[in-house]
């Protein structure tokens, strides 16, 4: 594989710290990194509002499993606790979609869902995405569709949840 769409997010401790941690962990594979962004807590569940961005990654040798564990690995070193669906989180890392020389990585294992089951619901996602790559795509119920499309469909309330920050992320520090 060669491509990955990463979404993170946090909404405990230093929030902006741990979202730096996650784009130096991921080190020289960072192709892009969004603005930061500010969301209310989004799934029922009474908590802060979290910080998030969008990474964009390049890595040949690491498929989307490998992805999947190395998101792992970055949000245990950041203390990631799984107490609460949707509850609070110190770092979270989202597999948004994956591609490779043979096209979109469809997954639907156990594991791991690509693309993203709820990506195209989340203006949290969706918003920072079309930051770094303004033509992005992603693959809905079997089609191919423009984010920014998709970004569109979804409710006001739900894009204006999703607020631009001055805070900026630095790739290459790693």
């Amino acid at each position: 594989m060669s491509r990955v769409v990463l979404s993170i997010g946090s909404n405990l401790g230093d929030r902006l710290a741990r979202l730096q941690s996650a784009v130096d962990a991921i080190g020289d594979a960072v192709r892009a990194v969004s603005p930061v962004y500010e969301t209310d807590a989004w799934g029922g569940v009474e908590q802060g509002p979290f910080l998030n961005a969008v990474i964009i990654a390049d890595d040949p040798g690491r498929d989307a499993h490998a992805w999947l564990r190395r998101a792992q690995a970055i949000e245990s070193e950041n203390q990631r606790v799984r107490e609460q669906k949707w509850g609070p989180r110190t770092l979270d890392i989202d597999l948004v979609c994956a591609s490779g020389p043979a096209g979109d990585v469809v997954c639907r294992d156990a594991d791991l869902t690509l693309p993203h089951p709820f990506a195209h619901e989340r203006a949290f996602v969706l918003m920072p995405w079309l930051d770094v790559d303004p033509a992005a795509e992603l693959t809905v119920d079997g089609q191919l569709k423009p984010v920014r499309e998709l970004l569109d469909q979804l409710d006001k309330a739900e894009r204006d949840g999703v607020r631009p920050t001055a805070l900026t992320l630095i790739a290459g520090r790693g």
